[in-house]
Protein backbone atom coordinates (compact mmCIF):
# COMPACT_ATOMS: atom_id res chain seq x y z
CA UNK A 1 0.00 0.00 0.00
CA UNK A 2 2.93 2.65 0.38
CA UNK A 3 3.89 2.77 -2.72
CA UNK A 4 0.36 4.51 -3.61
CA UNK A 5 0.53 6.76 -0.88
CA UNK A 6 0.69 10.48 -2.52
CA UNK A 7 0.91 13.66 -0.18
CA UNK A 8 -1.21 14.89 -2.34
CA UNK A 9 -3.40 13.30 -0.38
CA UNK A 10 -1.56 14.63 3.10
CA UNK A 11 -4.08 16.97 5.41
CA UNK A 12 -2.25 20.45 4.40
CA UNK A 13 -5.18 21.83 6.47
CA UNK A 14 -4.46 20.24 9.99
CA UNK A 15 -0.31 20.61 9.18
CA UNK A 16 -0.92 24.40 8.96
CA UNK A 17 -2.99 24.37 12.64
CA UNK A 18 0.27 22.80 13.61
CA UNK A 19 2.66 24.68 12.19
CA UNK A 20 1.09 28.07 14.04
CA UNK A 21 0.55 26.04 17.51
CA UNK A 22 4.46 25.06 16.93
CA UNK A 23 5.52 28.86 15.95
CA UNK A 24 3.54 30.17 18.93
CA UNK A 25 5.29 27.36 21.48
CA UNK A 26 9.12 28.70 20.26
CA UNK A 27 7.95 32.46 20.45
CA UNK A 28 6.40 32.16 24.06
CA UNK A 29 9.17 29.65 25.34
CA UNK A 30 12.00 32.27 24.04
CA UNK A 31 10.27 34.83 25.73
CA UNK A 32 9.32 32.87 29.03
CA UNK A 33 12.53 31.85 29.55
CA UNK A 34 14.07 35.06 28.22
CA UNK A 35 15.35 35.75 31.88
CA UNK A 36 16.05 32.83 33.62
CA UNK A 37 18.88 29.95 33.49
CA UNK A 38 16.78 28.24 30.94
CA UNK A 39 18.46 30.29 28.24
CA UNK A 40 18.37 28.64 24.95
CA UNK A 41 15.24 26.37 25.56
CA UNK A 42 13.66 28.12 22.71
CA UNK A 43 16.18 26.86 20.33
CA UNK A 44 16.50 22.85 21.82
CA UNK A 45 12.37 23.16 21.39
CA UNK A 46 12.94 23.80 17.41
CA UNK A 47 15.14 21.06 17.47
CA UNK A 48 12.39 18.42 18.72
CA UNK A 49 9.99 20.29 16.79
CA UNK A 50 12.10 19.67 13.54
CA UNK A 51 12.42 15.96 14.88
CA UNK A 52 9.18 15.83 15.37
CA UNK A 53 7.83 17.03 11.71
CA UNK A 54 10.26 15.08 10.32
CA UNK A 55 8.85 11.95 12.35
CA UNK A 56 5.29 12.96 11.20
CA UNK A 57 6.31 12.85 7.31
CA UNK A 58 8.07 9.59 7.87
CA UNK A 59 5.43 7.29 9.88
CA UNK A 60 3.01 9.19 7.49
CA UNK A 61 4.10 6.85 4.96
CA UNK A 62 4.30 3.57 7.29
CA UNK A 63 0.61 1.47 6.66
CA UNK A 64 -0.94 1.79 10.05
CA UNK A 65 -2.00 -1.93 10.33
CA UNK A 66 1.84 -2.64 10.09
CA UNK A 67 1.56 -0.97 13.73
CA UNK A 68 -1.80 -3.00 14.54
CA UNK A 69 0.23 -6.29 13.36
CA UNK A 70 3.05 -5.42 15.87
CA UNK A 71 1.16 -3.61 18.94
CA UNK A 72 0.88 -6.33 21.45
CA UNK A 73 4.77 -6.87 20.78
CA UNK A 74 5.45 -2.75 21.26
CA UNK A 75 2.81 -3.41 24.22
CA UNK A 76 5.16 -5.62 26.18
CA UNK A 77 8.54 -3.39 25.06
CA UNK A 78 6.73 -0.90 26.76
CA UNK A 79 6.31 -2.51 29.74
CA UNK A 80 9.53 -3.67 30.06
CA UNK A 81 10.62 -0.30 29.37
CA UNK A 82 8.33 1.40 32.39
CA UNK A 83 9.87 -1.29 35.03
CA UNK A 84 13.43 -0.43 33.82
CA UNK A 85 12.51 3.61 34.45
CA UNK A 86 12.07 2.06 38.23
CA UNK A 87 14.98 0.09 38.55
CA UNK A 88 17.54 2.03 36.52
CA UNK A 89 16.06 5.61 35.50
CA UNK A 90 17.59 8.99 36.30
CA UNK A 91 15.48 10.41 39.81
CA UNK A 92 14.94 14.04 39.34
CA UNK A 93 13.14 15.72 41.98
CA UNK A 94 11.56 12.61 43.78
CA UNK A 95 10.73 11.18 41.13
CA UNK A 96 12.23 8.70 38.37
CA UNK A 97 10.74 9.09 35.39
CA UNK A 98 13.62 9.35 32.61
CA UNK A 99 16.46 7.04 31.21
CA UNK A 100 19.33 8.40 30.44
CA UNK A 101 21.27 8.03 27.16
CA UNK A 102 24.80 8.78 25.90
CA UNK A 103 24.29 12.75 24.66
CA UNK A 104 22.57 13.99 27.55
CA UNK A 105 19.23 12.63 26.04
CA UNK A 106 16.46 11.84 28.39
CA UNK A 107 13.96 9.73 27.69
CA UNK A 108 10.64 9.41 29.19
CA UNK A 109 8.61 5.87 28.23
CA UNK A 110 5.69 6.99 29.82
CA UNK A 111 4.85 9.14 27.30
CA UNK A 112 5.25 6.47 24.40
CA UNK A 113 3.03 4.36 26.23
CA UNK A 114 0.02 6.85 25.38
CA UNK A 115 0.68 5.91 21.23
CA UNK A 116 1.34 2.18 22.13
CA UNK A 117 -2.19 1.82 24.12
CA UNK A 118 -4.24 4.15 21.21
CA UNK A 119 -3.03 1.31 18.42
CA UNK A 120 -3.32 -1.81 21.32
CA UNK A 121 -6.69 -0.87 22.16
CA UNK A 122 -7.56 -0.12 18.26
CA UNK A 123 -6.41 -3.97 17.60
CA UNK A 124 -8.44 -5.23 20.85
CA UNK A 125 -11.73 -3.58 19.86
CA UNK A 126 -11.59 -3.96 16.41
CA UNK A 127 -11.45 -8.21 17.05
CA UNK A 128 -14.26 -7.53 19.37
CA UNK A 129 -16.35 -5.90 16.43
CA UNK A 130 -20.14 -7.05 15.73
CA UNK A 131 -20.54 -9.20 19.11
CA UNK A 132 -21.71 -7.15 22.16
CA UNK A 133 -18.79 -6.82 24.89
CA UNK A 134 -18.63 -9.40 27.74
CA UNK A 135 -17.05 -8.48 31.19
CA UNK A 136 -14.98 -10.66 30.27
CA UNK A 137 -13.43 -8.55 26.92
CA UNK A 138 -14.12 -4.95 29.18
CA UNK A 139 -11.89 -6.22 31.56
CA UNK A 140 -9.19 -7.16 29.56
CA UNK A 141 -9.55 -3.78 28.31
CA UNK A 142 -8.85 -2.12 31.58
CA UNK A 143 -6.17 -3.98 32.75
CA UNK A 144 -4.26 -3.48 29.67
CA UNK A 145 -4.66 0.16 30.40
CA UNK A 146 -4.48 -0.12 34.54
CA UNK A 147 -0.90 -2.12 34.56
CA UNK A 148 1.48 0.72 32.75
CA UNK A 149 -1.06 3.30 34.52
CA UNK A 150 0.17 2.04 38.17
CA UNK A 151 4.04 1.43 36.67
CA UNK A 152 4.40 5.48 35.96
CA UNK A 153 1.94 6.00 39.09
CA UNK A 154 4.89 4.11 41.23
CA UNK A 155 7.66 6.71 39.61
CA UNK A 156 5.88 8.59 40.86
CA UNK A 157 4.01 10.65 37.89
CA UNK A 158 0.34 10.91 38.24
CA UNK A 159 0.08 13.40 35.66
CA UNK A 160 1.00 11.27 32.34
CA UNK A 161 -0.96 8.09 34.18
CA UNK A 162 -4.41 9.98 34.27
CA UNK A 163 -3.95 10.87 30.22
CA UNK A 164 -3.84 6.59 29.79
CA UNK A 165 -7.49 6.97 30.70
CA UNK A 166 -9.10 8.80 27.91
CA UNK A 167 -7.70 6.22 25.67
CA UNK A 168 -9.75 3.16 27.20
CA UNK A 169 -13.00 5.31 27.61
CA UNK A 170 -13.45 6.21 23.95
CA UNK A 171 -12.11 2.42 23.68
CA UNK A 172 -15.07 1.13 25.63
CA UNK A 173 -17.35 4.08 24.05
CA UNK A 174 -16.66 3.18 20.60
CA UNK A 175 -16.59 -0.58 21.37
CA UNK A 176 -20.04 -0.76 22.19
CA UNK A 177 -20.09 -0.64 25.71
CA UNK A 178 -23.74 -0.68 27.15
CA UNK A 179 -25.31 1.26 29.79
CA UNK A 180 -26.10 -1.05 31.90
CA UNK A 181 -22.26 -1.90 32.05
CA UNK A 182 -21.24 1.83 31.83
CA UNK A 183 -23.11 2.35 34.74
CA UNK A 184 -21.74 -0.85 36.82
CA UNK A 185 -18.06 0.59 36.04
CA UNK A 186 -18.81 4.23 36.60
CA UNK A 187 -20.01 3.47 40.36
CA UNK A 188 -17.77 0.94 41.43
CA UNK A 189 -14.83 3.58 39.84
CA UNK A 190 -16.46 6.11 42.51
CA UNK A 191 -16.37 4.03 45.16
CA UNK A 192 -12.84 3.05 44.30
CA UNK A 193 -12.00 6.49 45.21
CA UNK A 194 -12.22 6.75 48.68
CA UNK A 195 -9.20 3.69 49.13
CA UNK A 196 -7.13 5.27 46.20
CA UNK A 197 -7.40 8.57 47.92
CA UNK A 198 -5.87 7.12 51.27
CA UNK A 199 -4.03 4.22 50.36
CA UNK A 200 -2.47 5.48 46.59
CA UNK A 201 -1.86 8.99 47.13
CA UNK A 202 1.43 10.43 48.54
CA UNK A 203 0.87 13.77 50.58
CA UNK A 204 1.70 15.85 48.09
CA UNK A 205 -0.44 14.46 45.70
CA UNK A 206 -3.37 14.98 47.65
CA UNK A 207 -2.34 18.60 48.36
CA UNK A 208 -1.80 19.54 44.82
CA UNK A 209 -6.02 17.73 44.44
CA UNK A 210 -7.19 20.06 46.93
CA UNK A 211 -5.35 23.26 46.77
CA UNK A 212 -6.88 24.81 43.20
CA UNK A 213 -10.06 24.62 45.38
CA UNK A 214 -8.90 27.43 48.04
CA UNK A 215 -5.02 28.42 47.23
CA UNK A 216 -5.18 31.30 49.28
CA UNK A 217 -5.27 28.76 52.40
CA UNK A 218 -1.54 27.83 51.63
CA UNK A 219 -0.65 30.99 49.38
CA UNK A 220 3.22 30.12 49.87
CA UNK A 221 2.79 26.54 49.43
CA UNK A 222 0.87 24.07 47.69
CA UNK A 223 -1.47 26.73 46.61
CA UNK A 224 1.39 29.35 45.48
CA UNK A 225 1.43 27.65 42.05
CA UNK A 226 -2.27 28.35 41.10
CA UNK A 227 -2.41 31.65 42.63
CA UNK A 228 0.56 32.86 40.93
CA UNK A 229 -1.28 31.42 37.58
CA UNK A 230 -4.31 33.37 38.35
CA UNK A 231 -2.52 36.60 38.98
CA UNK A 232 -0.63 35.89 35.52
CA UNK A 233 -3.73 35.31 33.56
CA UNK A 234 -5.54 38.12 35.04
CA UNK A 235 -2.86 40.38 34.63
CA UNK A 236 -2.84 40.01 31.11
CA UNK A 237 -6.36 41.57 30.34
CA UNK A 238 -8.17 41.92 27.39
CA UNK A 239 -4.26 42.62 24.87
CA UNK A 240 -2.34 41.38 27.24
CA UNK A 241 1.19 43.58 28.71
CA UNK A 242 3.03 42.76 25.41
CA UNK A 243 5.97 40.11 24.07
CA UNK A 244 8.43 39.63 27.04
CA UNK A 245 7.02 41.93 29.00
CA UNK A 246 4.46 40.33 31.61
CA UNK A 247 5.49 41.02 35.21
CA UNK A 248 4.74 37.46 36.44
CA UNK A 249 6.43 35.94 34.04
CA UNK A 250 9.33 37.97 33.52
CA UNK A 251 10.15 38.49 37.15
CA UNK A 252 10.07 34.86 37.67
CA UNK A 253 6.89 34.41 40.01
CA UNK A 254 4.99 32.24 37.72
CA UNK A 255 6.53 28.60 38.24
CA UNK A 256 8.17 26.68 35.37
CA UNK A 257 6.29 29.03 32.52
CA UNK A 258 8.00 27.27 29.82
CA UNK A 259 5.98 23.75 30.36
CA UNK A 260 3.00 23.22 32.56
CA UNK A 261 2.09 26.89 33.00
CA UNK A 262 2.65 28.10 29.21
CA UNK A 263 -0.59 29.13 28.69
CA UNK A 264 -0.58 31.01 31.58
CA UNK A 265 2.28 33.02 30.47
CA UNK A 266 0.68 33.21 27.00
CA UNK A 267 -2.14 34.81 28.56
CA UNK A 268 -0.28 37.38 30.68
CA UNK A 269 1.49 38.41 27.89
CA UNK A 270 -1.20 38.38 24.38
CA UNK A 271 -4.24 38.68 27.03
CA UNK A 272 -7.98 37.24 26.27
CA UNK A 273 -7.42 37.93 22.72
CA UNK A 274 -4.27 35.47 22.61
CA UNK A 275 -5.61 33.23 24.41
CA UNK A 276 -8.71 32.93 22.60
CA UNK A 277 -6.97 32.67 19.17
CA UNK A 278 -4.89 29.45 20.81
CA UNK A 279 -8.30 27.60 22.13
CA UNK A 280 -9.39 28.27 18.73
CA UNK A 281 -6.51 26.73 16.73
CA UNK A 282 -6.68 23.86 19.23
CA UNK A 283 -10.61 23.83 18.72
CA UNK A 284 -10.00 23.89 14.98
CA UNK A 285 -7.32 20.98 14.96
CA UNK A 286 -9.08 18.59 16.77
CA UNK A 287 -12.13 19.11 14.71
CA UNK A 288 -10.05 18.50 11.33
CA UNK A 289 -9.05 15.32 13.46
CA UNK A 290 -12.81 13.76 14.10
CA UNK A 291 -13.53 14.52 10.69
CA UNK A 292 -10.21 12.34 9.59
CA UNK A 293 -11.77 9.96 11.93
CA UNK A 294 -15.20 9.55 10.29
CA UNK A 295 -14.03 9.36 7.01
CA UNK A 296 -11.27 6.46 7.74
CA UNK A 297 -11.41 3.07 5.72
CA UNK A 298 -11.90 1.40 8.55
CA UNK A 299 -12.57 0.37 12.14
CA UNK A 300 -9.23 0.23 13.45
CA UNK A 301 -8.64 3.71 11.74
CA UNK A 302 -11.16 5.25 13.38
CA UNK A 303 -10.43 4.06 17.01
CA UNK A 304 -6.71 5.53 16.16
CA UNK A 305 -7.52 8.79 15.39
CA UNK A 306 -10.68 8.52 18.03
CA UNK A 307 -7.64 7.89 20.46
CA UNK A 308 -5.41 10.40 19.39
CA UNK A 309 -8.50 12.81 19.92
CA UNK A 310 -9.30 11.88 23.24
CA UNK A 311 -5.93 12.16 24.89
CA UNK A 312 -5.18 15.68 23.35
CA UNK A 313 -8.52 17.02 24.45
CA UNK A 314 -7.94 15.27 28.02
CA UNK A 315 -4.60 17.33 27.72
CA UNK A 316 -5.88 20.64 26.37
CA UNK A 317 -8.60 20.43 29.30
CA UNK A 318 -6.85 19.73 31.99
CA UNK A 319 -3.81 21.95 30.91
CA UNK A 320 -5.81 25.38 30.82
CA UNK A 321 -8.40 24.41 33.39
CA UNK A 322 -5.57 24.15 35.69
CA UNK A 323 -4.00 27.43 34.66
CA UNK A 324 -7.04 29.10 35.54
CA UNK A 325 -8.17 27.61 38.34
CA UNK A 326 -10.84 25.14 37.48
CA UNK A 327 -8.80 21.83 37.71
CA UNK A 328 -5.94 20.73 40.51
CA UNK A 329 -2.21 21.18 39.36
CA UNK A 330 -1.33 17.50 37.92
CA UNK A 331 1.83 18.67 35.49
CA UNK A 332 0.29 17.19 32.22
CA UNK A 333 2.03 19.39 29.28
CA UNK A 334 -0.24 21.90 26.87
CA UNK A 335 -0.08 19.45 23.57
CA UNK A 336 2.54 21.45 20.77
CA UNK A 337 3.03 24.37 22.91
CA UNK A 338 5.23 23.33 25.73
CA UNK A 339 8.42 22.26 26.03
CA UNK A 340 9.65 18.74 26.34
CA UNK A 341 11.03 16.18 23.86
CA UNK A 342 9.21 13.27 24.86
CA UNK A 343 5.87 15.13 24.51
CA UNK A 344 6.07 16.91 21.27
CA UNK A 345 7.47 13.33 19.65
CA UNK A 346 4.20 11.80 21.26
CA UNK A 347 2.26 14.45 19.38
CA UNK A 348 3.82 14.21 15.98
CA UNK A 349 4.50 10.31 15.37
CA UNK A 350 0.64 10.45 17.04
CA UNK A 351 -0.29 12.81 14.02
CA UNK A 352 1.60 10.74 11.44
CA UNK A 353 -0.61 7.79 11.67
CA UNK A 354 -3.45 10.08 11.60
CA UNK A 355 -1.94 11.04 8.42
CA UNK A 356 -1.05 7.55 7.41
CA UNK A 357 -4.92 7.04 7.75
CA UNK A 358 -6.17 9.58 5.96
CA UNK A 359 -3.97 9.24 3.11
CA UNK A 360 -5.20 5.31 2.83
CA UNK A 361 -8.29 6.33 2.16
CA UNK A 362 -7.23 7.33 -1.72
CA UNK A 363 -5.20 4.17 -1.93
CA UNK A 364 -6.91 2.07 -4.68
Amino acid sequence: MRRFLSYRDFDWTLMGFVVALSVISVLEIYSATLHTKFVNFDQKQMLWLAGGFVSMFVLSLIDYHILLDIAVWAYGICLVSLVAVLAVGTKVLGGRRWISLPGGIHFQPSEWVKLVLIVVLARFFTNLSGRDLTWKDIFKAIAMVVVPMLLVMKQPDLGTALTYAPVLLVGLFLGGIRFRQAAILFLAASLALVPAWYKVLKPYQKARLTSFLAPDNDPRGSGYQIRQSLIAVGSGGVWGQGAEKGSQTQGDFLPIPYTDFIFAAFCEEHGLAGAVLVLLLYFLLLMRLVQNAQTAADLPGTLIVMGVVAVLIFQIAVNVGMVIGFMPVTGIPLPLMSYGGSSVLFTFLALGIVMNIRMSRFVN
